[in-house]
């Protein structure tokens, strides 16, 4: 598998899932800052041209989430996906879409200051988002309960970022308290010094 990605960028979700499942993985660094991603074998790859994507002999996953899914199904034995049938697998599909289609969304809001009435806008609002991760995190310890999932990769990466990086939101105890458990995480710390050295 070779996984396309920048440092600083939302390829660190997908390195901490790779770390997470321990399977043996490339790292091919896409240049950026000099239009690395523009180049007609990375378009064929992520026709978007954005980090990270994913090539698994020939089949081919962009967007984080998608990315997160697919290696979560593709490595069972990890346990970070509930099986078909299992009654947690909703809402792990859940807050997979989740964080694409409400947070990423209301942090746009927020930061281009866009007002839009709750009920027009497919994730509410920015206050609406982030009451409900604090209402679901409140029950914790994770976002579907006593287990860890791919879910809380991308959950605990756009709170990591909204809460501690852009600083868009105050810390709330039951964030600051998942972010802990999180990113005490052994996968996780690797992925950040990988993310962090840069290569």
């Amino acid at each position: 598998m070779r996984l396309y990605w920048a440092p600083r960028t939302r390829s660190l979700r997908v390195l901490w899932l790779l770390e997470e499942i321990g399977a043996p993985y490339e790292r091919v660094l896409v240049d950026l800052k000099n239009g690395g991603q523009h180049t007609p074998a990375y378009h064929a790859v992520n026709p978007m041209e954005k980090v990270p994507a994913l090539q698994d002999g020939e089949a081919c996953v962009a967007e984080s989430g998608a990315v997160i899914a697919y290696l979560a199904e593709k490595f069972p034995q990890a346990g970070l996906a509930p099986a078909i049938g299992d009654p947690t697998r909703g809402r792990y599909l859940q807050w997979l879409f989740f964080s694409g289609s409400c947070v990423e969304a209301s942090i746009t809001q927020k930061y281009a200051n866009v007002q839009l009435p709750e009920v027009s806008a497919g994730w509410g609002s920015f206050d609406k988002v982030f009451n409900v991760l604090s209402e679901t995190l409140a029950a914790g310890p994770y976002i579907l309960g006593e287990k860890f999932s791919a879910a809380d990769v991308l959950i605990a990466s756009d709170l990591h970022f909204v809460v501690n990086v852009f600083k868009m939101l105050a810390p709330r105890p039951e964030f600051t308290a998942y972010l802990e458990r999180c990113q005490s995480r052994p996968a996780f710390q690797r992925a950040l010094k990988i993310d962090a050295d840069g290569v």
